[in-house]
């Protein structure tokens, strides 16, 4: 038997095993390359094996053990990112309202539009919003309201959230919006 037989015959199911324990399609083909390399280095041994499969999804299992111990050592040896200073972190904030949420409120009605750049990016108040129009300060709270909620419409509208099954969102841009 040689390694490319090996790999015709069980590399798709050595690999779905691996992908099963890792949930980590980078890391599972890592793994598999890893296992790849250790059939090679002792094919003498592979070769003589009472049951292949028995120990070829020995060599997997161990692979995967150091592979676990090994995310878990870099876990634990992670330096510790510094924290943003509060004016990077504005900085950012600031570089993101402008960059990714400016251009859909300027897709809103003018009454939202203004009522969302006044009070979210012009620090003014709702009441004062509501003085300087003239209108009730439960008004203005509304119309605040109701453009975050049409905002909101407008984003998903573009960008279509989906979620795998361990929760990770995913942002997929449903036309050419530049949202993603």
């Amino acid at each position: 038997m040689d390694i490319n037989k090996i790999w015709d015959d069980f590399h798709q199911e050595l690999k779905a095993f691996i992908l099963n324990k890792t949930r980590n399609s980078a890391d599972t083909d890592d793994i598999l390359q890893e296992v790849f390399i250790k059939i090679m280095q002792n094919m003498n041994k592979v070769k003589h094996a009472k049951s292949l499969r028995h120990y070829l999804f020995g060599i997997v299992r161990n692979a995967i053990t150091d592979y676990f111990r090994n995310k878990q050592y870099d876990q634990h040896n992670l330096e510790i990112p510094e924290k943003l200073t509060e004016e990077e972190s504005e900085s950012l904030n600031e570089t993101i309202a402008e960059c990714c949420i400016k251009p859909f409120i300027n897709q809103l009605p003018e009454n939202y539009k203004k009522a969302l750049l006044s009070t979210e990016f012009e620090n003014i108040s709702q009441k004062d919003m509501a003085n300087k129009l003239n209108i009730s300060y439960s008004a203005a709270k509304s119309r605040v309201q109701r453009g975050k909620e049409k905002l909101k419409g407008l984003i998903l509208q573009c960008c279509s959230l989906e979620s795998d099954k361990y929760g990770n969102l995913s942002a997929k841009s449903k036309k050419n919006c530049n949202c993603a």
